[in-house]
């Protein structure tokens, strides 16, 4: 799976970006979805308008972690692994049973947008399993990934010459449309568009960047570590209004 978002909708962190004589570009002529697409056989892609794309395919895929992909109500969200917990969370949303991974994650975040009762680093810690996800809501331009606190799976996210981020499964994908401004995902992390990226396993802390360095030596953007010294100040969840909108208070 891949995601390429503009920087309208995703800020990339500074200290994932490294500085290259070479100019690499995800988004411009279609390229890094071009690029995909001689990969995967099969390979769709959902055009966001401005915002970017999303791109999926069923090709190679590890029976031990299924690809899901769903669109509901202008929400699309791909999904890579399974959730353990699946019926105690399908009860907690009250979803049928033939409802699946990605129907959960995007149950979760429309309640959660919707007035939800749990702060969003509760809601995604109560996923247990291994798994990674990436979302995107038309209606609010609002994009969310995350992976889970074990980094179970293979998912990297980087920058390109222009500063969109750029987030897969795959690392040879990130590698070509990010050259060396990329790394791991942080596992037990999310990144909202508003919010950035946080730690829902430890949400009072800061995350530090740690510079990560190839077999050249050569800095190949950045780790980033929870720092147990510095905290975050409380996120306020102001309840004005019924219709009100949780997600852009992350």
């Amino acid at each position: 799976m891949l995601a390429v978002f503009d920087k309208s909708v995703a800020q990339c962190p500074e200290d994932l970006k490294t500085s290259s004589p070479d100019d690499v570009y995800a988004l411009k002529d279609g390229n890094l979805a071009k690029y995909f697409s001689s990969l995967h056989e099969n390979a769709m892609t959902i055009n966001l308008g401005s915002p970017g794309f999303v791109a999926y395919s069923y090709d190679k895929q590890n029976p031990m972690l299924p690809r899901l992909v769903a669109v509901i109500d202008n929400i699309v969200c791909l999904f890579l692994g399974h959730i353990e917990n699946l019926a105690t969370l399908k009860q907690q949303y009250r979803m049928s049973k033939p409802d699946n991974e990605v129907n959960i994650i995007i149950e979760a975040y429309r309640t959660l947008r919707d007035r939800g009762p749990y702060p969003i680093e509760q809601v995604i810690r109560d996923l247990q399993g291994k798994f990674a996800f990436i979302l995107y809501d038309f209606a609010s331009k609002t994009s969310i990934f995350a992976t889970d606190a074990d980094g179970s799976v293979p998912f990297f996210w980087g920058a390109d010459s222009d500063g969109h981020l750029v987030v897969s499964d795959d690392v040879e994908i990130v590698k070509k449309g990010c050259g060396k401004s990329f790394a791991p995902f942080p596992k037990g992390c999310f990144y909202t568009s508003s919010g950035g990226l946080r730690s829902y396993e430890h949400p009072g802390n800061e995350l530090k960047p740690v510079p990560r360095v190839d077999s050249s030596g050569e800095v190949c953007g950045a780790n980033f570590k929870v720092d147990s010294k510095a905290k975050k100040e409380p996120l306020g969840m102001p309840r004005v209004g019924s219709a009100a909108d949780w997600s852009s208070n992350y």
